[in-house]
């Protein structure tokens, strides 16, 4: 079942057009990530999403309404959690949940939903004296209150440290277990990585890449690195190489096949590949080779527009 589905959509700020035709679609249950570069467009997708602006083309919908026309509605089966928030700073955890619930129909718990954040132990603290990081679990707990079966994530972890970060993974994991669609954007790109079903890359209002991760990933090109050798020429390799800082970098679609290769060959002439380094495609490789895609390419994601 389709959740989310967006079509041709596009939105023009005074003047300036944030959003320029693009579509995707979101699966129930599905962890969704849509990324990009500051300016690329992902915020004010999110915005139209959530029905706090209209569309100027193409459709959008939700649950399938339209989020605009029916944000009432929606309202009670969506939960949205920004990049800014506003809170009273003096009032106490506790009482910002309380003051939420009042605005929800047969919202959670306020003990459930600081649990779910991971908050539990902050109730009594007044808002003011929360870190940045506790101040998003706490968006993440109002986020929660009205048991969503939408959740829009824009940046979710920012400011969290290490710990936090990983257990409102397991949240957004549990969520999504229970059938919950997840919208997230995001500049961890390792978070979306390894959250993710799917995801789209925007840029300049774009989608410029888009795709299962699994799928997408499996298609690129892994990573063999290594120190180059003193008074070895690159083009002695057994495998094309660029030199990046010192170490020989090879772009294949088997690694350990070309790492094999290249010990095979060093081990041949008596010679050590210090820092040897192997891995797999990964979506910061897919996001850089699309920011700077080598000489005389077309730089997708290099524009970054002036729009959120």
């Amino acid at each position: 079942m389709t959740t989310i589905r967006v079509s041709g959509l596009r939105k023009s700020h005074q003047g300036f057009e944030a959003v320029r035709g693009i579509s995707f679609e979101v699966a129930e249950g599905e962890v969704f990530a849509l990324l990009g570069r500051n300016g690329a467009g992902k915020t004010t997708t999110v915005e139209v999403l959530a029905g706090f602006q209209r569309a100027d083309a193409g459709e959008v919908r939700v649950l399938g309404l339209d989020p605009h026309t029916a944000r009432a509605a929606l309202r009670r089966s969506t939960g949205i959690m920004l990049q800014e928030a506003g809170f009273f700073p003096d009032l106490t955890v506790a009482a910002t949940v309380d003051i939420w619930r009042g605005f929800i129909a047969a919202p959670r718990p306020r003990a459930e939903a600081l649990e779910l954040a991971g908050l539990s132990g902050r109730a009594g603290v007044r808002v003011r004296q929360l870190s940045g990081g506790e101040r998003r679990r706490l968006d993440l707990a109002l986020a929660l209150l009205g048991r969503p079966r939408v959740l829009f994530l824009d940046e979710p972890t920012a400011g969290m440290d290490p710990e936090a970060r990983a257990a409102t993974w397991d949240v957004v994991r549990g969520l999504a277990a229970e059938g919950v669609t997840i919208l997230l954007t995001t500049h961890y790109l390792e978070e979306a990585q390894r959250l993710a079903g799917s995801m789209a890359i925007m840029d300049a209002g774009r989608v410029v890449a888009a795709g299962g991760m699994a799928e997408t990933l499996a298609g690129r090109a892994g990573r063999v690195s290594f120190l180059l050798p003193p008074h070895v020429d690159p083009g002695e390799l057994p495998l094309p190489v660029a030199v990046e800082d010192g170490r020989a970098v090879c772009r294949a679609d088997d690694p350990d096949l070309a790492a094999q290769t290249l010990l095979t060959w060093a081990a041949g002439r008596g010679l050590r590949l210090a820092g040897l380094e192997v891995r797999q495609a990964t979506l910061e490789d897919l996001f850089l080779d699309l920011a700077f895609p080598g000489p005389g390419g077309d730089a997708a994601l290099s524009r970054a527009g002036g729009v959120r």
